[in-house]
């Protein structure tokens, strides 16, 4: 099950549960939609992997012990851990090769 963290790793925008525009890697490292478009440019800081859209966990338990009334997000904020330079080094270094190569 996916933690739906809090909050955007890069800039620290808050993303709700229900954020339409939450993204994720395969580690799920979230990052928002604008981040991941113009400073990060598909490319993890992380893992170097792609981004999908977040999917959003139910707020109404439509089948008994499943939403977010069970299985409620985190609420654990979640930051980079290298520093800005490296991560836009990096993202030009990969962003070229497309995700399912990298």
């Amino acid at each position: 099950m996916l933690t739906l963290r809090p909050n955007c790793e890069y800039c620290d925008k808050d993303l709700p549960p229900d954020a339409p525009d939450a993204r994720i890697c395969t580690y799920e490292c979230t990052f928002c939609a604008d981040c991941v478009e113009t400073v990060l440019h598909n490319v993890c800081p992380n893992c170097g992997g792609g981004f999908v859209p977040r999917p959003i966990r139910p707020a109404t338990a439509r089948r008994k012990g499943v939403g977010l009334g069970h299985q409620p997000a985190s609420s654990e904020r979640v930051h980079l851990k290298v520093e800005r330079d490296d991560v836009t080094a990096f993202a030009q270094a990969v962003k070229d090769i497309p995700p399912e190569r990298r």
